[in-house]
């Protein structure tokens, strides 16, 4: 039976693995490397680049590349690059392509499904769009995992006891925790908790902020007017992060950066790993509350865990080691026989593998990361899943109207714990019309939510007395078009 690869698309680097011989292995890319970076570039002549070759040009022609998409996926904007409009499916699908081939070449057999990993708090548009991409660069994505689970797979595939497990999952782009439960094969997830918008690009960016300052003091050149130069700045913030990661100081020395009436002017500051630390204090100071969320739904306390599993690069930060070291108390703590660029991927490969019937013995219970509800009247939202319940579920709960004489009934569906819609996230809405008329109160509407293995919402209603019913898969509002998507399968397969 043909392979299903696992795949961990990344905000900053992707990685592509298969289960060989009951185990997962990762893949080397063409270029020898086994993290292709999450950069997709257009060449003078037009020519696609992916992942290295990408990134090597970003600093000469910054204009024509594009990194750290995975933030926009499930956003109905584009991203501009080189002079053309593409959707962030489109250039997320450049990367799956790229590892689609290579995986292709070092299987030496077609690759036409995979296992994608996203963050456990995307949303169910964000998965969709995954979903989008995959399809686009070729792929049948028979299963959407949420990456702290991917992780613990990877983590517990040799486990002989019982343990109960905490996955912090700090990548380039976003932050989760999860608490599951491993015991004979069974990996349940007792909590998740996380922020779609905290990762190393945040670090990253406290870096390029600070040197920009302080460029700007010393030689009174605004450095952010400057596409090329503030390309420099970032490829240097990342490389001083890691740097600091071993050192308590690097130096930051970049040379013709600008240039004024005296000619070139360069950049030469030093960065001690105290001071990285003070400009990125409220970057850590995040980390804590989605933590003590998760503790607090899956209702334990740190001495309740077995292990600390560390995922995601920016997870080497001493700063972030020492935190999780505080929060739990343990100098055991965290547990580094996974590499965090790695393990999800492994992961995705291990659940591919089961998929596949090629690994036995293991049973996988992921749960919805946020709740789900429709608003009511007077702004209120009345849950009708609650979050962490476990996937596939079904929710019902049965409304009327609030007006007499009342035929539509606007269907509106949100996400989050609050119970007020303004500061809830609107997934979509739908309407129910046709209902015949009558007082306020009379007519029996249910409201049904199915969530799929993948975390993806449809929701449907019917008047009870009549039959009459619609319904919605959320997310389909940023869902590629059928004739679209069939296009851009044609143009990436190229």
């Amino acid at each position: 039976m043909p392979k299903i690869v696992g795949i961990d698309l990344g905000t900053t680097n992707s990685v592509v693995a298969v289960v060989e011989g009951l185990e997962p292995t990762v893949i080397t890319l063409a270029e020898g490397s086994r993290l292709c970076p999450s950069v997709v570039g257009f060449s003078r002549n037009g020519e696609r680049l992916v992942g290295v070759l990408a990134k090597r040009q970003a600093v000469a022609n910054p204009d024509r590349t594009v990194s750290s998409v995975k933030r926009k996926m499930g956003l109905s904007e584009y991203v501009s690059v080189a002079s053309r409009d593409m959707r962030p499916q489109e250039i997320s699908a450049c990367i799956l392509r790229k590892l689609k081939v290579d995986a292709e070449a070092y299987l030496g057999e077609p690759v036409n499904r995979a296992v994608i990993t996203v963050p456990a708090y995307f949303t169910d548009s964000q998965r969709q769009a995954t979903r989008d991409a995959g399809n686009i660069a070729g792929l049948e994505v028979v299963r959407i995992l949420n990456e702290p689970t991917a992780a613990a797979l990877a983590y517990g595939i040799n486990a002989a006891t019982a343990h109960t497990i905490l996955v912090w999952d700090l990548g380039g782009g976003t932050f989760d925790v999860s608490i599951l439960e491993l015991s004979d094969g069974i990996y349940e997830v007792r909590a998740t908790c996380g922020d779609n918008n905290l990762g190393g690009d945040d670090w990253d960016q406290a870096i390029v902020d600070w040197m920009a300052d302080r460029f700007q003091e010393q030689n009174d050149i605004d450095l952010r007017k400057d596409r090329m130069a503030m390309q420099r700045l970032k490829e240097a913030a990342e490389k001083a992060k890691v740097e600091l990661s071993a050192l308590a100081n690097t130096n930051i020395n970049l040379p013709f950066l600008s240039v004024n009436a005296e000619g070139p002017v360069h950049l030469d500051l030093n960065l001690s790993r105290s001071r990285l630390e003070a400009l990125c204090s409220h970057l850590l100071d995040r980390l804590v509350a989605p933590t003590l969320t998760a503790l607090r739904d899956a209702g334990m306390k740190p001495a309740d865990l077995d292990q600390i599993l560390l995922v995601g690069g920016s997870t080497r930060m001493p700063a972030v080691q020492e935190l999780v070291r505080r929060m739990f108390g343990r100098d055991a703590f965290p547990f580094t026989g996974l590499d965090p660029d790695e393990a999800v991927a492994r992961g995705a490969a291990i659940q591919a593998g089961v998929l596949n019937a090629e690994v036995k013995g293991i049973l996988l219970l992921d749960v919805t990361p946020m709740s789900l509800g429709i608003e009511t009247t007077g702004g209120v939202v009345s849950h009708i899943i609650e979050k962490n319940t476990t996937l596939p579920t079904q929710g019902k709960q049965i409304f009327t109207t609030g007006v007499d004489g009342q035929t539509v009934v606007n269907i509106r569906v949100y996400q989050g714990e609050s119970r007020k819609a303004d500061t809830s996230k609107l997934l979509g809405n739908f309407q129910l019309s046709g209902i015949p008329r009558a007082p306020k109160g009379t007519a029996q509407i249910e409201v049904t939510f199915d969530v799929d293995a993948n975390g993806i919402v449809q929701v449907s209603a019917i008047e009870t007395g009549t039959g009459i019913q619609q319904d919605i898969t959320i997310g389909a509002n940023c869902a590629i078009p059928a004739e679209d998507l069939e296009r851009l399968k044609r143009e990436y397969s190229a």
